[in-house]
């Protein structure tokens, strides 16, 4: 989904034991329920992924094996973030190419489907409202609208900064900019189009390559 202005949605994060979504779980589990722009729920849990998880990974989230034993299992979390989210749209800040390939994993495994709600990822809508930045991470997004990024990586925390970021991103919406209107948009995806070089010159390729192939001659 692509539409501007969602104001009742489902803003989500995880945590993980890696990178991959083939040999990597869940370890944490947050969603805040925003409606009219305001917060009237949340969701949060640890999970226990039934392996170790790496020192590099606690590093960063803090979350240890100790913390987790006791957790319930992804199949229980992922069946109530289910009833959590009912139909709304789901948010997220690189959901796409990240956190939805893990909850997508486990709910075809657990639930036997795959969530259908439309989604948006804040991270594609601030590749289109703020290109002039050369990071568009949360923790960039943070820093330059003057959000707090305490407590950042762990997943409820990061709710809360991604759901500060978007509102801001609103009113970029509200109020493009020049470089902003200039910004070409993925037909096909609705990311981003950024010019790259290829054998024969330069042309204009989607920001969700590989997964979306998408190019525009220059």
């Amino acid at each position: 989904m692509h539409s501007d202005f969602i104001t009742n949605y489902i803003l989500f994060d995880i945590e993980t034991t890696g990178l991959s979504p083939v040999t990597d779980q869940i370890v944490e589990l947050s969603a805040v329920k925003v409606q009219s722009g305001e917060i009237v729920d949340e969701f949060s849990t640890l999970v226990n992924p039934g392996i170790h998880i790496p020192y590099t990974a606690s590093s960063i989230n803090g979350i240890t094996d100790d913390m987790v034993k006791d957790a319930p299992g992804i199949d229980q979390v992922i069946t109530d973030f289910a009833a959590f989210v009912g139909d709304f749209v789901l948010m997220g800040h690189n959901i796409i190419r990240f956190d939805f390939k893990f909850i997508q994993r486990d709910a075809l495994k657990y639930l036997g489907r795959e969530f259908q709600n439309d989604r948006v990822d804040t991270l594609w809508v601030a590749n289109r409202y703020l290109p002039d930045l050369k990071s568009r991470s949360l923790q960039n997004l943070a820093y330059h609208y003057g959000i707090s990024y305490e407590g950042a990586h762990r997943a409820l925390a990061d709710c809360h900064i991604n759901k500060k970021v978007y509102d801001r991103l609103l009113k970029e919406m509200e109020n493009p900019s020049d470089a902003a209107k200039k910004v070409l948009v993925c037909p096909r995806c609705g990311n981003t189009l950024k010019k790259r070089t290829g054998s024969f010159g330069e042309f204009w390729g989607c920001r969700s390559f590989p997964e979306c192939k998408y190019t525009k001659n220059c």
